[in-house]
């Protein structure tokens, strides 16, 4: 494709609370008019997990509408600082400081770019010519240990450390974003998601159901897929498609 090339994009999203949590803690986002689609997965027990995705979420949606993508994704990211200070400020407020925070997993695009921004678990996925690749990096316990060299990748998902994040939005007083900025191609893919998704469904199987039928089918197949498993956590998943279509 041209340099002068712009994108097209449709999408999806489905949320469950699964088979054995009575609260969702997840949230999302699927605004494809603002290019801007999110996971939040809530931490800290009920009325608190939820508390702090919605949240988050909350505080996204009324993202403004910009010219020039850098202000866009500024603004993604300053609204996320703003959520990790009121929930912080929360979580330490009592006698007895708790948890209130949530991972987040987010995708924004603009002409024929797309960024990806995350902190925590949550996991951006992008499927290009038969190739599925995880594009986020989890901030996790068991994701330092085998950066480390002290466990496998198998291992890890096993590991009682599994479900230990270690950075999200209102964990600490300050939180560092991650972004990726990518360059998109015609029928790229992306999967966004919670942990209750790749921890009941492998990398074949979503990488086989991301590619299959339109995003709404796709969604469906995933989230399906997980309820008819175990499905101990909640589930969260958004599928967005880009199209390329020249322009003079």
């Amino acid at each position: 494709m041209s340099a002068t090339t712009a994108y097209r994009w449709t999408s999806a999203s489905r949320s469950s609370v699964g088979n054995v949590r009575e609260v969702n803690e997840d949230a999302c986002l699927d605004m494809p008019a603002q290019g801007l689609w999110v996971v939040a997965d809530g931490m800290g027990g009920h009325s608190a997990g939820d508390v702090a995705s919605q949240m988050l979420v909350g505080k996204l949606e009324g993202v403004a509408t910009h010219d020039r993508f850098g202000d866009f994704v500024e603004d993604v990211e300053d609204r996320v600082l703003e959520v990790n200070s009121r929930l912080h400020s929360l979580s330490i407020r009592d006698e007895q400081p708790r948890v209130i925070g949530t991972t987040l997993a987010a995708l924004l695009a603009n002409g024929s770019y797309a960024v990806a921004m995350w902190v925590g678990d949550s996991r951006v996925y992008r499927l290009r010519d038969g190739e599925f690749e995880q594009i986020t990096t989890d901030h996790s316990e068991v994701n330092e240990m085998v950066a480390q060299g002290k466990i496998t990748a198998e291992e890890a998902e096993d590991h009682p450390s599994a479900n230990i994040v270690t950075r999200a939005v209102g964990g600490l007083e300050t939180v560092y974003v991650d972004l990726d900025l990518l360059e998109l191609k015609d029928e790229d893919r992306f999967l966004i998601c919670s942990d209750g998704l790749f921890k009941d469904v492998s990398t074949d199987e979503m990488k086989d159901m991301v590619g299959t039928g339109s995003c709404v089918e796709a969604c469906d197949a995933l989230v399906d897929t997980v309820l008819s498993r175990e499905a101990p956590d909640n589930v969260t998943v958004v599928i967005v498609e880009f199209t390329a279509s020249d322009t003079e």
